[in-house]
């Protein structure tokens, strides 16, 4: 039997970077997935994506992705593809709300540029976007959009043209491990040493052989023809009622992006509705037809994009419970994407047993 450095399970955002990382450095890597990345039936799909530094979520999050812009500006150089468009992003809310209040924090606590605005002084500088009464917007000039499908071509032909040998279309359906790890797959068995398991939603089918809490979601996603030119507009999110939150981008030739953040039904990767139907645009519209009225036009297009989620909404990213040289790599709960080249260069860190250079406690395994 064939035997590899590493094994890797499934080959989005975070596989794809992890396979292009490990090659790189001169590991012996084989990468499986049951379709052909980039495909549109998981999470690493859609057109666009926003990365964004004053990161509401937490402060812990913040050196993550200041190191994950360096590495979009080394695959750009490496692929020459561009991968990331700087925008400049903004974020609109009451000025206590989750939204507004952790960007401030996260901005304040790592020293970050940024700018908050009245509802007044954010409508004369953003004139498509309509405040309501008491809410500010904060604006961060290192925002901007993301290209999933593009990234995910550039890792995955990075990868192999450093030696990794990927099989699309080939779902691994188990794995044990003893002396070695066996991974199995309906053409033959793999030996690996080491194992990634980043299988995104399909985590959550028992593939990782650990009680892992997480649940996915279904995802709508939504392009309007806008009604004035909005190519030069900052992506946003917008909290529009306490923790309530949908978001949006220029429009960069398919139109403007929208889409409400969370709160979709909850699914299967193998049952979800992938057919998207007019009417559920209906609440999208209704949130913004008094704040966004000049980007809703006839709608364009639309998708289904899966979250897979931790009950805490943070990463999870450990060792296997039963087995150190199994690393269960789930980062999301719908905000991984802007992360995926940092997360690879943490996976290839801990498959070589080096000290990770972040604090990796809060998405440990242990927390649930």
């Amino acid at each position: 039997m064939t035997r590899f450095d590493v094994g890797i399970v499934g080959l989005g955002a975070m596989g794809s970077m992890a396979a292009r990382e490990l090659a790189a450095r001169g590991k012996r890597v084989i990468g499986f997935d049951r379709f052909h990345p980039p495909h549109p039936f998981g999470s690493s799909h859609g057109k666009s994506r926003i990365i964004r530094e004053a990161y509401f979520e937490h402060p812990q999050y913040v050196p993550l992705v200041q190191r994950a812009y360096e590495w979009w500006a080394l695959l750009e150089r490496q692929s020459g593809r561009s991968l990331l468009v700087p925008t400049g992003g903004l974020m609109i809310g009451m000025p206590d709300g989750a939204l507004i209040g952790g960007a401030r924090r996260s901005a304040l606590e790592h020293r970050l540029p940024y700018e908050e605005f009245s509802a007044a002084q954010a409508r004369e500088r953003f004139p498509l976007f309509r405040l309501g009464e008491g809410e500010v917007g904060l604006f961060e000039p290192r925002a901007g959009v993301l290209f999933p499908e593009a990234a995910l071509e550039a890792a995955l032909q990075l990868a192999e043209a450093a030696g990794a040998e990927l099989h699309f279309d080939e779902p691994v359906t188990a794995w044990s491990a003893g002396e070695g790890i066996t991974l199995r797959t309906a053409a033959r068995h793999w030996g690996v040493d080491r194992l990634i398991l980043s299988a995104g939603a399909w985590l959550a089918n028992g593939i990782a052989r650990a009680p892992l809490p997480l649940r996915v979601a279904r995802q709508t996603l939504f392009w309007f023809t806008p009604a004035s030119d909005a190519r030069g507009i900052p992506v946003f999110i917008w909290e529009w009622a306490p923790n309530q939150l949908f978001y949006g981008f220029p429009d960069l030739g398919d139109g403007v992006k929208v889409a409400i953040h969370h709160q979709g039904e909850e699914t299967t990767p193998e049952q979800v509705r992938r057919t998207v139907y007019p009417d559920e645009a209906t609440r999208l519209r209704e949130v913004m037809a008094t704040r966004t009225p000049q980007l809703l036009g006839p709608l364009r297009d639309s998708a289904v994009c899966l979250y897979t989620n931790t009950p805490d909404g943070d990463f999870l990213l450990d060792r296997h419970p039963e087995d150190g040289r199994v690393l269960v790599c789930s980062p999301c709960s719908g905000h991984g994407f802007k992360f995926a080249p940092t997360i690879g260069e943490v996976l290839a860190d801990l498959v070589e047993d080096k000290p990770p250079r972040f604090d990796l406690s809060p998405f440990r395994l242990s927390r649930f």
